[in-house]
């Protein structure tokens, strides 16, 4: 073990993703190296998810793990959402332990290390401003987060007890990190915060993501996509689907969390539960471009959903067709306000309803990908598997959606034209085209479909 080294496991979702990086690159940047190895470092680091009780469980086994190969002159860290306002489990299950730092401290990283290396085991230093980068890198794409926390205060998500409300990265540190992307030859970046369409609106702005992303692509022209995440309901404006719509580089593809179609059920969430709105702006999206992507989330077996709420939202996926859908079982967490609903609905009913969700979501998504089967689609290659290359379309965000498995030769990190000749469930097959070869102007394409 060498002194001034650190190891990091990143948890939970891509936002956690990019404070990771950030933990690393304050490391880095004031002497410290990473090393893979967790036992050559002198820092062992887990930065904790606690958004669910299954993401709390992994992160004690994570961290309860690197302890049982601690060595005396090593110290293990907890930080980020889980020691938020789950520290006092962190202690009790992991007594290896040796700093706990929470999501909105996060980057008082160096004040941790020097507070534990004084033997006190627990630090609670006030926030400090958010580092002026807030990116990582992903092979030839990067998360970019433009704001965190929220001020939603969904009935079953604890994300605003864990991060506070809402906080927009300054406009301009944002651009100045697109650009560090495109110098570093970054072909894709994505757009994320806990709600990307309330950006600005901790300052009085109405509707400023739509000026943001303009504003990004004119300071990063050689950034061929930008993709935008998580969309609240509601807040999807005209000018947001143009843009989606028309500039040649904002890809088509949007993620709106709609979690459940019952009104009803949708106040019980605290969500907004007009679903005629969420019929009427998909239309319009799909009316400004006809095969605009479009992925959403659900929950299944929220406390006391009958089984007609239920049908209700099963009826609502068959009719609307949605590109991409991920359903989960509903969580009981304390914290949360829809903690005095209790738990309801036994664990084998919402099994049994995430099942049937995904088993219809299934059949629509084959039926959606034998509409590209003759087409051209750009993919961006991220590197090669049983002898095929493999990448993404423009309807496949990173980690979450499908595949396209691309017959040819081509380099990682190159956006290559490819003719589909097979539609699979969720994934992709085609060939790689030459140049010249190819349609993949969105509008002679798309107009076919």
């Amino acid at each position: 073990m060498q002194k001034k080294t650190f190891h990091l496991i990143s948890l939970g979702c891509a936002k956690n993703t990019v404070d990771s990086n950030s933990i690393g690159n304050i490391l880095t940047d004031t002497g410290y190296r990473f090393t893979p190895d967790p036992t050559e470092a002198e820092f062992l680091i887990v930065n904790t998810c606690g958004f669910i009780q299954a993401a709390r469980d992994e992160a004690i086994e994570t961290i309860n793990g690197l302890a049982s190969e601690k060595g005396k002159d090593q110290y293990l860290l907890a930080v980020g959402c889980m020691a938020e306002i789950f520290s006092q489990e962190i202690k009790k299950s992991c007594p290896m332990v040796d700093g706990i730092l929470g999501t909105r401290s996060i980057f008082n990283i160096l004040t941790l290390i020097e507070t534990v290396q004084k033997q006190n085991s627990t630090v609670r230093p006030a926030a400090t401003p958010i580092p002026a980068s807030q990116f990582t890198r992903l092979g030839p794409s990067a998360y970019l987060k433009i704001a965190d926390g929220c001020g939603r205060y969904c009935s079953f998500c604890s994300i605003p007890y864990i991060k506070g409300d809402w906080v927009s990265r300054p406009e301009a540190e944002i651009i100045a990190d697109a650009v560090r992307l495109q110098d570093a030859g970054i072909k894709e970046i994505n757009l994320i915060a806990q709600d990307t369409t309330a950006y600005g609106i901790d300052r009085g702005e109405k509707d400023a993501l739509p000026g943001l992303i303009e504003k990004i692509c004119e300071a990063a022209p050689h950034v061929p996509w930008i993709r935008v995440l998580y969309a609240f309901p509601g807040f999807v404006s005209d000018q947001l689907i143009d843009l989606l719509a028309d500039h040649p580089r904002v890809l088509p593809y949007l993620d709106i969390p709609l979690q459940h179609a019952h009104p009803e059920m949708l106040k019980r969430m605290k969500r907004p539960s007009d679903v005629n709105w969420v019929r009427e702006t998909i239309a319009k999206m799909r009316d400004r471009f006809p095969a605009f992507a479009i992925r959403s989330t659900f929950i299944a077996g929220f406390p006391n959903e009958s089984e007609v709420e239920f049908q209700t939202l099963y009826d609502f996926l068959a009719e609307m067709k949605f590109d991409r859908v991920g359903v989960f079982p509903y969580s009981f967490e304390r914290e949360t306000d829809s903690a005095r609903y209790g738990d309801t609905v036994p664990e084998s009913v919402k099994e049994e309803r995430v099942a049937q969700l995904m088993t219809l979501q299934q059949s629509i998504s084959l039926e959606i990908n034998q509409r590209f089967v003759g087409k051209d689609l750009d993919v961006l290659i991220e590197g090669t598997q049983d002898g095929l290359l493999f990448g993404r379309s423009y309807r496949d965000a990173p980690d979450i959606d499908g595949i396209v498995f691309v017959e040819g030769k081509a380099a990682v990190g190159t956006i290559v034209p490819v003719r589909i000749h097979t539609a699979l469930e969720y994934d992709l097959i085609g060939k790689l085209l030459k140049k010249g070869e190819a349609n993949t102007q969105r509008i002679n394409f798309l107009s076919a479909l």
